[in-house]
C-alpha cells in the first residue's frame, strides 16, 4: 500500500508543477521527497548541522572543520564574501566582531535525505564594528533559513537566506521607511 502510494505521488508531481491557473507557471527545478534514511546517516547528517551551527555561537573553527567538507559551497553569499570553505569563518568573524553575544538558536531542523533545512533566529547586541560603522548596544534580532546538503557527514552545500534587512534596520546602518 505504501509502495502505491507513493507511486501516485510521484506520478502526481509533474502535473503539479505544471498546473498555473493564469500567467506563467512557476518553474520548478527539483523536488525532494523524504526517503527511507537509515538511522546513522540520519545521525550524522544531523551531527554535521549541529557542530555548524554550534561553531556559528562560538567562532570555534575545529567544529567548523568537523562540520563542513573541503568542498564546501555556499551558493549565496553576499558580494565579496568567498564561496568556499572559508567563506563561514569569515563571516562568523564579522558577525562576532560586531556582535559579540551573537546567539543562534536553531528553531526547527528538517531532514530529508541528505538535505536539512534549518530555521534559525539571531540574537545579540551591536557593541562592536561592522563595515566601518561603530555599534551602540543596540538589540540585534534577525531571522535565517539554510538549506544544507551533506554527504558523508560533512556540509558540501548551504543555501542560506537572511533578513538582512532588519539586520541592517536594527544596526542602524539603514533607515526603516514605513
Amino acid at each position: 500500500m505504501r509502495k502505491i502510494l507513493f507511486a501516485l505521488t510521484l506520478s502526481a508531481l509533474p502535473a503539479y508543477a505544471r498546473a498555473a491557473p493564469v500567467g506563467t507557471p512557476a518553474i520548478i527545478t527539483g523536488i525532494v521527497l523524504p526517503a527511507p534514511q537509515r538511522p546513522e546517516d540520519a545521525r550524522e547528517t544531523l551531527e554535521a548541522a549541529r557542530a555548524f551551527y554550534d561553531f556559528w555561537n562560538t567562532g570555534d573553527r575545529s567544529l567548523l572543520r568537523r562540520a563542513i567538507a573541503p568542498s564546501f559551497v555556499d551558493h549565496t553569499p553576499p558580494p565579496g564574501r568567498v564561496a568556499g570553505p572559508e567563506g563561514p569563518a569569515l563571516a562568523a568573524r564579522e558577525f562576532l566582531k560586531a556582535i559579540p553575544d551573537l546567539q543562534v538558536t536553531v528553531t526547527r531542523m528538517v531532514l530529508s535525505g541528505p538535505y536539512v533545512t534549518v530555521h534559525m533566529h539571531f540574537d545579540g547586541h551591536f557593541t562592536g564594528s561592522m563595515g566601518g560603522h561603530l555599534g551602540r548596544g543596540q538589540t540585534i534580532h534577525f531571522i535565517a533559513t539554510d538549506l544544507l546538503r551533506v554527504t558523508g557527514g560533512r556540509i558540501t552545500d548551504n543555501w542560506h537566506l537572511e533578513d538582512n534587512l532588519a539586520l541592517q534596520t536594527e544596526m542602524g546602518l539603514i533607515q526603516h521607511v514605513p
